[in-house]
């Protein structure tokens, strides 16, 4: 069993940045990410990143978000830079098992004013 604990949502005006956090808890985790759902939207990867560090983007973030992992501390992290109102959605934490089971955190909200 994994869970899965986020902090660093909030509200910020276009151009800003803010940082997300997910605190793992649980063994066998391999890649983690964050995705993200607007409103009438389905959710989408927003970046992953594997357990060597190897990482993943949306092309709609690339250059603006950045993924970092601290394995030891069982933490993955989301630097989002120059926030676009389209940024704004309920942000969740993913973690994948090594038998390929998901888990999902609980989400917190981003909110990009214009």
């Amino acid at each position: 069993q994994v869970q899965l604990v986020e902090s660093g949502g909030g509200l910020v005006q276009a151009g800003g940045s803010l940082r997300l956090s997910c605190v793992a808890s649980g063994s066998r985790i391999t890649t983690m990410g964050w995705y993200r759902q607007a409103p009438e939207k389905q959710r989408e990867l927003v970046a992953t990143i594997t357990s060597s560090g190897i990482s993943n983007y949306a092309d709609s973030v690339k250059g603006r978000f950045t993924i970092s992992r601290d394995n030891a501390k069982a933490t993955v992290y989301l630097q989002m830079n120059s926030l676009k109102p389209e940024d704004t959605a309920s942000y969740y934490c993913n973690a994948l098992t090594w038998t390929s089971v998901d888990f999902w955190g609980q989400g917190t909200q981003v909110t990009v004013s214009s």
